[in-house]
């Protein structure tokens, strides 16, 4: 069973490797994803599908399979998981869909308001592989008669859920962020790949690096340079351009410092997370402190792209085996099931 669920996600990522099939069958998603979202631009709404074909490669679930193949159920559990997904990114759903249904079990998805398109598409494509993921794959406007239960949200959203979901097995994400220890030795590549981790998305995506330690005395000239030019895809975004515009007056006015990488400022600061159009930096004097800070600070975090961390231009394609929160989804859930 588990074997044979993956052989049809291999099939469907044969698909969504053909960019013309992403248009064929995409394309009218997409467009009505981006007249109501317009932060889901089309080109990161093909950005994201073509992150599901990476996720969906041959190799990449053939090792999937080989680390679950001892512990997957020998016959369908068939229980049933809710599924209260987020919105910030495209399809952000997807992996805890292949995780319910490659495990033998039923999905019921809740999909954001900010992203409801995309998976229905996608989950139509599957079922048209095989014929039997249609009786085990529902959408919903509210989730009922389940046995298990995730959901994504804000911290806030998170005290709600832990009320009503408390007594179901379940898993709860809050908010996380990601950042990037640069040490200085890191090529023009390097750096470019880091833009990438840092515009894609407009930075909205829980993998989007917003936060840089750097050594003191770090050149940022080189780097300021490489995100002007790579992020100018977002550059003629009206609401983006709004919110850079609404941080670039407020800077100036509290006579806070920042560095103008053209679609984002560079500004010094402690915390984590940081404003749509703005990456916050921190300098450090011992990498070993840095590295002990982001270990006590672990639940905050969901992503560490760096020279000692995972590598430049990762963020924002993680595999299937790079878990939300560090928590392995296809255990919990055939030990709930």
């Amino acid at each position: 069973m588990f074997q044979d669920n993956i052989q049809t996600f291999k099939q469907l990522g044969q698909h969504l490797a053909a960019p013309q099939w992403i248009e064929d069958r995409f394309g009218e998603a997409i467009a009505q994803q981006y007249r109501e979202n317009s932060w889901f631009t089309p080109e990161f709404c093909r950005y994201a599908l073509s992150a599901i074909a990476k996720m969906l490669a041959p190799e990449a679930l053939d090792a999937y399979y080989a680390c679950y193949k001892d512990v997957a159920p020998a016959e369908d559990p068939r229980k049933r998981v809710a599924v209260i997904s987020a919105g910030n990114i495209p399809v952000a759903a997807f992996h805890d869909f292949f995780c319910i249904l490659v495990s033998g079990n039923d999905y019921q998805g809740k999909l954001s308001s900010q992203d409801k398109y995309l998976l229905p598409v996608l989950a139509q494509a599957l079922i048209e592989i095989e014929p039997r993921f249609a009786e085990r794959i529902s959408f919903v406007d509210k989730i009922a008669n389940f046995d298990a239960v995730i959901a994504t949200g804000s911290n806030n959203s998170a005290r709600y859920f832990s009320y009503y979901f408390d007594k179901y097995p379940h898993i709860l994400r809050k908010n996380r962020n990601s950042v990037s220890v640069l040490d200085g030795t890191e090529t023009d590549e390097e750096l470019r790949l880091l833009a990438d981790d840092i515009y894609l998305y407009f930075g909205l995506g829980c993998r989007s690096i917003s936060k840089l330690f750097v050594p003191k005395g770090y050149d940022f000239v080189p780097f300021l340079r490489i995100l002007t030019q790579e992020s100018q895809p977002i550059a003629l975004h009206n609401q983006f351009n709004n919110n850079l515009d609404y941080q670039k007056a407020v800077h100036l006015m509290n006579q806070i410092p920042y560095m103008d990488a053209g679609t984002f400022l560079l500004v010094e600061n402690e915390n984590y997370a940081s404003p749509i159009g703005m990456v916050y930096y921190e300098y450090y004097d011992d990498l070993q402190h840095v590295k002990q800070r982001l270990t006590n600070d672990a639940e905050q975090l969901q992503c560490i792209v760096g020279h000692c961390a995972e590598p430049f231009g990762n963020a924002q394609n993680p595999s299937l085996l790079q878990y939300p929160d560090g928590i392995d989804v296809f255990q919990f859930i055939i030990h709930n099931s």
